[in-house]
């Protein structure tokens, strides 16, 4: 399949040249196996300049979601291990151990964390409780976290994650993922993130996510790494199926709460893959400046890797634009004509 990479790339091209971001990949691949990847700017700012190449790892952060937990608890459900329908204590009868007869903790099932259909709080500084991993993990598991509507939480998937190790007997960093897939740190050249005020140091094949790293550097939530092919091998594996059965691709493609499938989203109005892509398409995105998007009726996918948090969070990138700009890009490249 022929794609106009020059124009699919110009919106996060612009971005580097005028500062916005220090430096963009942006990766297409189609169900075929087609496959074009663009590159520019900065894998680092400070304390010294270095060149972003094809081969750098990213933190890919919040991707983490869908290309490894997700997978791995769509993979157990396969397998017979989870009923995604069944309550979290299955898997994790110690949670919340000392209130079991009223803790709302204990009535939230697999497909609830999923699908982000809970009260749980979208995030918590759970790295400001202490430094020891086995306790802060004992810390999420007892916890009575305040109730609240539902949002998109990290909570949902910390619990995931900690629910998969149980039923595995293994860490997440034991089971199975594709190359140029890792946890940290990267085999390979890494991307920068932050220059973080709590570890005193520019981030750099380390997870960006405090509580990823408190918790040892391989949760539910964060902690993956990823270089662009590495991405793009695992949406290929969706796009032709290779990677997931019929019923992984089944949850991750069919809505069930709102725009939220299992893991992923589905386009909606105002996302963040753009409007011009099949109304099938899923997609997540991650804190860092990273995000995957999969159209399944144009058999395409792409992903957009930045380290739009280097040096700081605390600027504005344009991320929030640029992604949407970024997926309209790519579907006029794959498909000409669509508007």
């Amino acid at each position: 399949m022929a794609i106009d990479m020059d124009a699919a790339f110009a919106p996060a091209a612009a971005a580097v040249a005028s500062g916005r971001i220090p430096g963009a990949t942006l990766g297409v691949v189609t169900a075929d196996g087609t496959r074009h990847v663009r590159v520019a700017g900065l894998a680092q700012k400070v304390p010294a300049e270095e060149p972003l190449t094809r081969a750098h790892w990213f933190d890919l952060a919040s991707v983490s979601k869908v290309v490894a937990t997700t997978t791995f608890v769509l993979r157990l459900a396969d397998e017979g291990r989870i009923d995604l329908d069944r309550p979290l204590t299955d898997a994790i009868p110690d949670l919340r151990q000392y209130d079991v007869a009223n803790a709302a903790e204990r009535r939230l099932t697999f497909r609830d964390c999923l699908v982000h259909r809970t009260f749980l709080p979208a995030v918590e500084p759970i790295y400001t409780y202490g430094d020891d991993p086995d306790r802060l993990r004992a810390f999420v598991l007892q916890r009575e976290w305040r109730h609240g509507p539902p949002v998109y939480s990290d909570i949902n998937f910390l619990l995931l994650g900690i629910a998969v190790e149980r039923i595995t007997g293994a860490g997440l960093d034991a089971l199975p993922l594709g190359a140029g897939l890792g946890w940290g740190p990267p085999p390979g050249p890494a991307v920068a993130t932050e220059r973080c005020m709590w570890r005193g140091r520019v981030l750099k094949g380390e997870v960006h996510d405090e509580n990823c790293f408190a918790l040892g550097g391989r949760t539910g939530h964060a902690g993956l790494f990823g270089t662009v092919d590495g991405v793009l091998d695992f949406a290929r594996g969706l796009l032709d199926g290779s990677g997931a059965s019929p019923a992984m691709l089944h949850a991750i493609r069919t809505p069930v709460e709102g725009h939220r499938t299992a893991g992923w989203e589905i386009r909606f109005p105002g996302w963040s893959g753009g409007q011009a892509c099949s109304p099938g398409t899923i997609g997540h995105t991650g804190f860092t400046g990273t995000g995957l998007w999969v159209d399944f009726a144009r058999a395409c996918a792409w992903t957009l890797l930045t380290n739009r948090v280097h040096p700081t969070r605390h600027f504005d990138s344009g991320i929030f634009d640029l992604r949407p700009a970024t997926g309209e890009a790519v579907i006029r490249a794959v498909a000409p004509g669509v508007s």
